[in-house]
């Protein structure tokens, strides 16, 4: 089915058109026609599949022109996702007059307050950001018709459930309300109970597994020898773009220093760098200025960046929704992909949870021609085959590993 049988407006058709898209996806395809409706939405599917536009094109439909007051918020949990979101609806919008504008910290107001005086029609907003403008009589939100809160369990991580009930509270009572979450723990059901009018409940593909198409793996080792594993790793797989997630902001740096003194092309994004640093991160790495990108879990969820070929977790997630938000970024849009995860002894009990989450072991493998210390993980399969049967070098063909020698290929 085409977008122009959803029922979106002829201007919203042209501007989907214009990005090149040509047939919505499945998330797509059932949220659409129920928010055009009037329907609140509870929306789940796995990154990559289109979720933005799924909320996007029926709220800026029904829309349909601009009145200079603020009639729609979008609320995001990072900096990043709300300027994506932000692109992604002036796009759709393209041959609309409506008026799209982010809010975010990390920047100065000035640009945005002028936003705000001027009269845009929709706010893409982090949470504490726009209560900063609320407190400083910028902004109002009475107006609200339609409040869309996205990757609702991310923001809950974060901390801002407080704060997006202080700006629920903001809006007026007979507004149109999306959530789109890839979990439901407790917290999030509380809030949709109390935030949302009976929902209709869209869910896509199985939220606890990867794609199919990832290939993934974990590398055992011991502790003191994690940083010199990866850089092996990195050395022979046969790599065109990889993301490497590590558990703490510090050890980011750390270890994007240390593949700089082994001259890897690198970008560090983290939720302290400053705001043009986190943009120049992401522009060089979807460019291929950057090779290699180091970051915390703020890049594992919603992030536009297409053909990673490799992830790599240096750290072993403790939540594990997060390892699987993690890998998925590679494997996206049927493409293939792999996913190292290095993982010491401590790491075991979040192995074993994120084993039962997803349903299945985890194949263990050992990189050939590296000088292990012997660690207690390698005698957790004694029933099964030994590590030493399977040595893989890293060189993805299609359809998985050709067993052989490996270099890293240049861009």
């Amino acid at each position: 089915m085409p977008f122009s049988h959803l029922g979106l407006s002829p201007e919203l058709v042209e501007g989907v058109r214009a990005m090149g898209y040509v047939e919505p996806t499945p998330i797509q395809l059932r949220a659409i026609p129920l928010v055009l409706s009037g329907r609140d939405v509870i929306g789940s599917a796995q990154t990559g599949t289109g979720k933005t536009a799924a909320f996007a094109l029926p709220i800026l439909t029904k829309l349909q022109r601009s009145t200079g007051v603020t009639r729609a918020l979008i609320l995001e949990p990072t900096r990043e996702l709300a300027a994506q979101v932000e692109t992604a609806m002036r796009d759709f919008a393209r041959f609309t007059n409506l008026r799209v504008d982010v809010m975010f910290g990390g920047v100065g107001y000035g640009k945005q307050r002028q936003a705000l005086r001027t009269g845009t029609d929709v706010i893409v907003a982090t949470p504490g950001r726009l209560l900063d403008h609320i407190s400083q009589g910028d902004c109002r939100l009475d107006n609200i018709e339609f409040l869309v809160l996205d990757e609702a369990d991310r923001m809950l991580d974060m901390g801002f459930l407080p704060d997006v009930r202080k700006i629920v509270q903001k809006c007026r009572q007979d507004r149109q309300t999306c959530l789109f979450s890839a979990t439901i723990p407790p917290e999030i059901g509380t809030l949709i109970k109390w935030t949302m009018r009976n929902p209709e409940t869209v869910e896509i593909g199985t939220r606890r597994s990867p794609a199919e198409t990832v290939k993934h793996v974990i590398y055992p080792v011991a502790d003191d020898q994690k940083s010199d594993l990866l850089r092996a790793l990195l050395d022979q797989v046969h790599y065109d773009s990889v993301i490497i997630f590590c558990r703490t902001k510090h050890r980011a740096d750390r270890i994007g220093q240390l593949l700089k003194k082994n001259n890897h092309a690198v970008a560090v994004l983290h939720s302290n760098r400053t705001q043009r640093e986190r943009e120049q991160a992401l522009k060089g790495f979807r460019d291929g200025r950057f090779e290699v990108l180091v970051a915390t879990d703020i890049a594992a969820r919603g992030l536009d960046v297409a053909e990673v070929s490799h992830v790599i977790n240096y750290d072993v997630p403790q939540h594990p929704e997060d390892y699987v938000h993690r890998i998925g970024r590679t494997g996206r849009a049927q493409a293939t992909g792999d996913a190292f995860t290095l993982m010491v002894a401590e790491d075991a009990k979040h192995v074993a949870a994120i084993e039962r989450f997803i349903g299945k072991k985890i194949e263990r493998i050992k990189l050939e021609n590296f000088n292990y210390k012997y660690t207690a993980l390698f005698d957790e399969d004694k029933d099964q085959r030994t590590y030493n049967e399977k040595r893989v070098r890293g060189v993805r063909m299609s359809g998985g590993y050709f067993f052989g020698p490996a270099k890293r290929r240049k861009r």
